[in-house]
């Protein structure tokens, strides 16, 4: 089993997707004039724009939704692996990725709100819908509906679960299957009660949880501040094989920092459209800017956060491509959340393996929820003609054997069933978004040019000759601003957005 699942992610993982991914980044950075630069202002006030309405959530929530998929196991275990296997350069590639990558997270989620839907009386999008509206392409856009169920549904949950089950038994001495039974209980009590249980418990835990990590992570940087200026000359030298000893694994750093800056922030991998979506604003540029700054948090703060923590105390392994060692500075540990586990109890003795593990517990538990959502919304895609409401219990089934699955089982299948699903999803996406690229920019030139004349935007997509994109026909962006001002005011919607 192993070794097919190796020789599947070998094929989808080929260095073609890997510079697909940083090609597609740069392009869009370049045709968006860096947008990821120039409007990083506008991001952060954003994020605190709009309220949430009956059918839609508010910026903020989208945003905490989104971070709930992208914060996961990847900016912990994730960056240890990345580091095992492509050495401290690795990191330097995920800086890379997120960078150009938040170009694509603007355009997909842009997409996403664009040709979003109202079904059952919530807004709901992704890559599904704007792959048959945009595209018109229906077998196109079910197979990533397909794609996306199973891979969310059934094989990334238990990379997450497996962390956790991982980091509380090194921490505490649970055994992961007593870490199943609490987690298969917490889930179903949560997936159980809608999008907006799903939002209220993301928009709660996850700035908490983000910020606590990177609170704690700056503070062993400023204990050891003396030597970050040579952590970060180690990763940038490794990184274009200017070190010593990592020269023979370039190739490594640059396909391990590619595959786990995306598995981490999922930029261009068609996630973020699901809950970006969801979110009630007057322009679809709003929220793309949104999820163009939730890049930025996932990789830049927290990712970099664990990869200093791990390059400073020296707790990291480091294995050429035949898979002997080229460094050794934790023996006996495998690659994963343990690594981290050691470099913070090095530090803070009787405290930080017992943080880690808990900080796992969030992240990679609210990671499990938000794949649920982005499964959820595509078989709600499927069941827009013909309702299947089987379909829906049966997910939420999938989604709960397989976290208990992947908490009991080896670390090293979880993540290569988990890139599969990855890989699968990005392929898909990446295509999609650079044949619709033409509709996403114009909705940015359309926001920068009403910014320029000091107005709120909203969006006509009839003046920009986008077609199908029922939802904000005719008068439907006023509607949404005058609500938004009305839930600022703590007043009902006066519109109906059926």
């Amino acid at each position: 089993m192993e070794q097919l699942v190796n020789a599947v992610n070998g094929i989808i993982w080929s260095p073609a997707l890997v510079y697909l991914c940083l090609g597609v980044g740069l392009y869009f950075s370049v045709r968006g004039r860096f947008l990821q630069v120039r409007h990083f202002g506008e991001m952060v006030r954003l994020i605190f724009d709009g309220k949430g309405t009956d059918a839609g959530v508010s910026s903020f929530q989208a945003l905490s939704m989104t971070l709930a998929g992208r914060v996961g196991t990847g900016n912990i275990a994730g960056v240890a692996t990345a580091i095992t296997f492509g050495g401290p350069g690795a990191v330097f590639w995920m800086w890379v990725v997120a960078f150009l990558g938040a170009s694509s997270a603007f355009v997909e989620s842009t997409l996403g709100q664009v040709y979003k839907e109202k079904l059952d009386g919530q807004f709901r999008g992704g890559p599904a819908f704007y792959i048959e509206k945009g595209l018109g392409i229906k077998w196109y856009a079910w197979l990533f509906a397909v794609v996306t169920i199973f891979a969310c549904g059934v094989l990334l949950p238990g990379v997450q679960a497996n962390s956790i089950g991982a980091g509380l038994e090194q921490a505490f001495g649970v055994a992961p299957t007593v870490t199943a039974a609490v987690l298969a209980m917490a889930l179903g009590f949560i997936i159980f009660g809608g999008i907006k249980r799903i939002a209220t418990f993301a928009g709660a835990v996850v700035p908490f949880m983000a910020l606590g990590y990177i609170t704690v992570a700056c503070v062993i940087l400023l204990l050891n501040i003396h030597q970050v200026p040579a952590v970060f000359m180690l990763i940038v030298k490794s990184a274009f094989g200017l070190e010593a000893g990592f020269g023979a694994i370039l190739g490594l750093a640059i396909q391990w920092g590619v595959k786990r800056g995306i598995y981490s922030n999922e930029a261009g991998q068609g996630t973020g459209p699901h809950a970006s979506s969801a979110a009630a604003v007057s322009h679809p540029a709003k929220q793309g800017l949104v999820q163009a700054f939730s890049v930025y948090i996932d990789t830049l703060f927290v990712c970099s956060a664990t990869a200093f923590m791990l390059l400073i105390t020296g707790q990291y392994n480091v294995q050429g491509p035949d898979g002997e060692p080229i460094y050794t500075g934790i023996a006996g540990v495998a690659a994963g959340p343990g690594y981290v586990q050691t470099a913070m109890e090095s530090i803070m003795p009787g405290f930080g393996a017992a943080f880690v593990a808990v900080a796992l517990l969030f992240f990679a538990f609210t990671t499990i929820v938000a794949y649920y959502y982005i499964a959820e919304t595509n078989i709600a895609y499927i069941n827009r003609k013909v309702h299947r409401p089987w379909l829906m219990f049966v997910l939420k089934l999938a989604l709960v054997i397989s976290t208990v699955y992947g908490t009991v089982k080896t670390a090293d299948l979880a993540w290569a069933m988990g890139d599969i699903g990855v890989g699968l999803m990005a392929w898909l996406n990446i295509v999609a978004i650079i044949l619709l690229q033409k509709p996403a920019f114009a909705v940015l030139r359309d926001y920068e040019a009403q910014r320029a004349q000091g107005l709120d935007p909203v969006f006509h997509p009839e003046k920009l000759g986008i077609k199908n994109a029922d939802y904000w026909a005719g008068h439907r962006a006023e509607d949404n601003l005058e609500d938004e001002h009305r839930a600022a005011e703590g007043k009902a919607p006066l519109h109906d957005r059926g």
